[in-house]
């Protein structure tokens, strides 16, 4: 096993150098809808994991893409979520950094769909969560391509997928090697944070990236190391999405961070608290739908 681990290891850091619980399955009530995303409407789903993350993203076109998937025990909510929407494949897996939270349930999707590309940052972790991911990834074959700053994952007339970040190489924390996704469909966009806290939000800034959003996925779950004043005010979101777990261990969202977004007149949305997130834009205007 020790082996095999080593094996994956440099499996994983040779792709990075080619390479630039839903706690229950989501009610259907309050009109959260189960059909395929419309012609000409981007969709993005923030599904309710309890502490943790997990991303649906379907694309106009019918293609789709996946940034995280909960914990590990997240497996067959998530799987249930994507196949009653008529999900078949995932052309982009995304796993932001490599916290259990975030990838738990990265292998059985990877297992389980048909998958074009994924993402992961330059980092490792010395867990059997990520050892797992590891082997699913060697398993199907697929090749890793390395989650920073400059990367484009989607480029075409009105539709846009960028990574900001991570910039730098080095960090003390993993949450600051979170890979940030910016979608921007004709004349909206959505701001996916990962665990990015202040120091990496600091680079996004001092880079020039272009950080405005109408909606922002809160960074670490709505912790008081991200959403630095700064940031908050170039970003200037319509919507702040805070995905997290009923009465965390953690004390997320901090009353900080509650407080820098309503006193920017942000409207809040919290997974423990409306369920299951869903935005559907034509480009231009943006409609909500949520669990409760």
């Amino acid at each position: 096993m020790k082996r095999l681990s080593i094996l994956l290891l440099i499996l994983f850091l040779a792709f990075g150098l080619a390479g630039c619980g839903l706690t229950t399955p989501p009610e259907q009530s309050n009109g959260l809808s189960e059909r395929e995303v419309s012609p000409g409407a981007l969709r993005v789903h923030f599904l309710d994991v309890g502490q943790g993350d997990c991303i649906l993203v379907q694309f106009p076109d019918g293609r789709n893409m996946l940034v995280d998937a909960g914990k590990n025990d997240s497996a067959v909510a998530i799987i249930d979520y994507l196949e009653a929407r008529g999900i078949a494949r995932l052309d982009y897996l995304v796993g932001t950094h490599p916290h259990e939270d975030h990838i738990g349930s990265l292998d059985t999707v990877i297992q389980e769909f048909p998958v074009g590309e994924i993402l992961l940052p330059k980092v490792t972790a010395n867990t059997r969560t990520f050892r797992e991911l590891l082997e699913a990834i060697a398993g199907k074959g697929l090749q890793v391509t390395t989650a920073k700053a400059g990367v484009n994952i989607l480029e075409e007339e009105g539709l846009s997928v960028k990574v900001l970040a991570p910039i730098g190489s080095s960090y003390n924390d993993l949450n600051n090697y979170s890979a940030v996704i910016k979608i921007t469909y004709r004349e909206v966009s959505f701001l996916l944070e990962g665990d990015a806290e202040s120091e990496s939000e600091k680079e996004m800034l001092n880079s020039g990236a272009d950080v405005r959003a109408d909606v922002l996925k809160v960074g670490h779950h709505g912790s008081n190391s991200s959403t630095s004043p700064a940031f908050l005010s170039i970003v200037k979101p319509e919507y702040a999405v805070i995905s997290l777990g009923a009465d965390n261990d953690y004390h997320h969202p901090h009353p900080t961070t509650l407080a820098k977004l309503k006193k920017a007149g942000v409207d809040i949305l919290r997974t423990d608290e409306r369920g299951t997130i869903v935005f559907t834009t034509d480009g231009k205007n943006i409609n909500v739908e949520t669990v409760k």
